[in-house]
């Protein structure tokens, strides 16, 4: 039975390291399971997969074949399409080594398959089919195969698709062993999609990168410890955000704070109230530098300005002189960060009013750079007793945690979330969504969000979307934060008008208008 949560856990989302993929199939083994039928099922399968795809085929097929199981499964997926009339030839680049590999090509050549004696040729037209190496790759490969197939890639009938990982690349850090790996058009992840192909790094080499079930049960995925979902577009069907009663008004329908922007930077808080506006919340109020004050009610009336936030001489906002006349208890969230600037003597001011404010606290850009560069760093979250979220690219993540190795972003997400006790979106090609128990990578997002002044929007969409949900639901948990930054990157996708900042807050306020987003009562 699949855990109740979004996404579902199954094959399809679930995120493993090679180590837990290799336990799970020892496990099924163990359980009575055939090495035989499982080499099987995953060839036939991927063998389906490409027969779907005819024009892939045309050509004629060459396939690679490793010395282990990878190996056998492309011997499989050899002799299927070989059935079905295509020309099939097959390369050994290594001594084969599993016997049951080893049968498999054995067969090849008994019912008329071409074995090459040389490496095929790198100009021709056939599909090249990379089943050296796959999820077992510990090592480094010789970079002239490598080199090989990527002349291939590269050439102009070049078409290459990968076994479950590319030849040369690290399936659990999705980097190349040595100076480079194997480029593929198509990666086909066979059981569970392997964490390593989720990875910034990965997109280089993975080309579209598909899943192939071969039905490892439910039983056995509840078992996995660490809990890695990847999510993309097509998991907005199932995203259903809490509904609103019909009978609420503006204060259920959750009560948000800004504090955002600077004489140096005012466009961030434009921004950041735009998404917070785009969310559908029912009362937005914000503390803006004066030089936004003066101007806001002609571009957004809706907005409570609850006060002014002086600057010092660089142009830099003060939280204090915003914080210390406010009276935060009557917000279910509050937004600090975008675009107010650097003030170490400020930040000291003024950390206290953030700690002990008892709702959710999303802390995005200048807020964590102001953390970073305080006495009390990252120990900053370890004082606060109450839900925080933060929202750091790479760098000001590397600034935060200095303390933190891990191979991954992912991992490094995890360990953040842990080790701090807060929620961690780590923005990136594919973000990152993570608490102390799951993480939710974003897979296959538009890169629109890749802009200038786009944070700021999110930053405001998450604030007035949380307030909304905790009006609702008793405790908002972190897939709630991950379903607003896969939905703020899909309005990126879908936006018509153009890719800045503003014409995508349009757009997710369009979304989010969709009574479809909000059916759970």
């Amino acid at each position: 039975m699949n855990e109740i949560g979004w996404p579902t856990n199954d094959s399809k989302h679930l995120l493993v390291d090679s180590k837990q993929m290799l336990k799970l199939e020892k496990e099924m083994f163990f359980d009575g399971m055939p090495q035989e039928a499982l080499m099987e099922k995953a060839g036939i399968q991927i063998s389906h997969w490409l027969l779907k795809r005819k024009h892939l085929l045309k050509h004629g097929i060459v396939v690679l074949i490793g010395p282990g199981h990878n190996g056998g499964d492309g011997a499989v997926i050899a002799r299927e399409l070989f059935l079905k009339g295509y020309p099939v030839k097959v390369w050994c680049p290594f001594p084969i080594k599993k016997k049951l590999t080893i049968d498999h090509v054995n067969y090849l050549t008994s019912i008329g398959v071409t074995k090459l004696a040389n490496s095929p040729e790198v100009n021709g037209k056939e599909l090249w089919i990379d089943a050296v190496f796959g999820n077992n790759q510990t090592r480094k490969v010789d970079n002239k195969l490598i080199e090989l197939l990527n002349q291939k890639f590269h050439n102009k009938y070049g078409k290459v698709l990968s076994i479950d990982v590319p030849t040369g690349l690290c399936p659990d850090r999705g980097e190349p062993f040595l100076d480079s790996a194997v480029k593929a058009n198509y990666t086909l992840a066979i059981g569970l999609n392997k964490i390593g192909l989720t990875q910034d790094s990965a997109l280089p080499f993975i080309g579209e990168l598909h899943h192939i079930d071969i039905g490892i049960p439910i039983s056995k995925l509840s078992k996995v410890g660490k809990k890695i979902f990847k999510v993309t577009y097509s998991d907005l069907k199932n995203i259903c955000l809490p509904s609103l009663q019909k009978n609420f008004n503006k204060y259920k329908r959750g009560r948000t704070l800004l504090i955002a922007g600077s004489e140096k930077y005012p466009g961030a808080a434009y921004l950041a109230l735009k998404g917070a506006l785009s969310s559908g919340a029912g009362f937005i109020s914000a503390v803006l530098p004066e030089l936004v004050a003066e101007s806001i009610w002609q571009v957004a009336p809706e907005i409570v300005l609850k006060g002014t936030m002086q600057s010092n001489q660089s142009g830099n906002a003060s939280l204090y002189s915003a914080l210390k006349n406010i009276d935060l208890s009557g917000y279910d969230s509050l937004a600090v960060g975008p675009g107010i600037g650097i003030d170490n003597d400020d930040w000291r001011k003024s950390k206290d009013f953030l700690i002990g404010f008892q709702g959710l606290l999303i802390l995005d850009a200048d807020a964590l750079n102001r953390i970073s560069e305080s006495k009390l760093g990252s120990k900053f979250f370890l004082e606060r007793k109450f839900k925080t979220w933060i929202t750091p690219h790479s760098k000001e993540f590397l600034r935060l945690f200095p303390n933190i190795r891990c191979q991954t972003n992912v991992g490094r997400a995890l360990i953040a979330a842990k080790e701090y006790n807060i929620s961690v979106l780590l923005k990136g090609a594919n973000s990152i969504v993570a608490d102390n128990k799951k993480a939710w990578q974003l897979f296959g997002t538009d890169s629109q969000t890749a802009r200038a002044g786009l944070g700021d929007l999110l930053s405001g969409f998450v604030a007035g979307s949380s307030a909304i949900d905790s009006t609702i639901c008793r405790t908002i948990t972190t897939d709630f934060f991950a379903k607003y930054v896969l939905l703020h990157s899909f309005a990126a996708s879908m936006c018509k008008r153009g890719s800045n900042a503003s014409a995508i807050g349009d757009e997710l306020s369009k979304i989010m208008r969709n009574r479809k987003m909000r059916e759970i009562s």
